[in-house]
């Protein structure tokens, strides 16, 4: 069979680990139209982790942060101790249709799956997160991407919705419309560029 081949396994022995993974939830058996298996989200997780683990980005994952729309995040560490943030996409949880819409990841007519969006997703704001951060714009640090998760250094302060009291709110408010401007110079528009999407520190 195909799986086998492509696993590179003895017969017998990939249905053994197929077996395992299917317990595990990390692939899951489709019978119509053809018998075949797809890996889940979890089995994708997997891989992603693994991969990170690998090359020594993280060595630990922690509990979960929040949860968005689109995305998990989780804390985690590296080798060193230091603690660090992933970030999971998971862009399954929106409409197809309005990801389509809101997003250039697909051509008109391509067909594609949510893992191979949220990839897309992933690598994408990796990428941007690079240019932010080289040109100085105070986001975290990205350190390391693979399939849909994103891992980041971890900014301490506090959400600006859960700010009740600031001692000068006009030096805040002046510092975040330079912010929004510098964004736009680059000919960048941040399009949820709001108190929830927003860190402040008590400096």
């Amino acid at each position: 069979p195909l799986v086998e081949h492509v696993a590179a396994l003895k017969r017998g022995g990939a249905y053994r680990v197929l077996r395992t993974l299917l317990q595990s939830k990390l692939v899951a058996h489709m019978s119509v139209p053809v018998d075949s298996y797809r890996i889940t989200s979890m089995g994708y997780d997997y891989l992603a982790l693994h991969a990170l683990v690998s090359r020594g980005s993280v060595s630990g994952v922690g509990h979960r942060m929040g949860v968005g729309k689109e995305s998990d995040i989780h804390i985690a560490t590296d080798d060193e101790g230091r603690q660090l943030v992933i970030k999971m996409h998971r862009l399954g949880r929106t409409c197809f249709r309005q990801v389509r819409n809101k997003r250039d990841y697909l051509r008109p007519g391509q067909h594609t799956t949510w893992l191979h969006l949220s990839r897309l997703s992933a690598l994408k704001e990796f990428a941007f997160m690079k240019a932010l951060h080289m040109h100085g714009f105070p986001i975290p640090e990205p350190i390391d991407v693979n399939r849909h998760v994103i891992v980041m250094s971890l900014v301490r302060g506090f959400p600006l919705n859960q700010v009740q009291k600031m001692a000068r709110p006009d030096v805040v408010y002046q510092k975040l419309i330079e912010l929004y401007l510098e964004l736009a110079s680059y000919g960048l528009v941040h399009c949820d560029f709001n108190e929830f999407n927003l860190l402040i520190d008590d400096d």
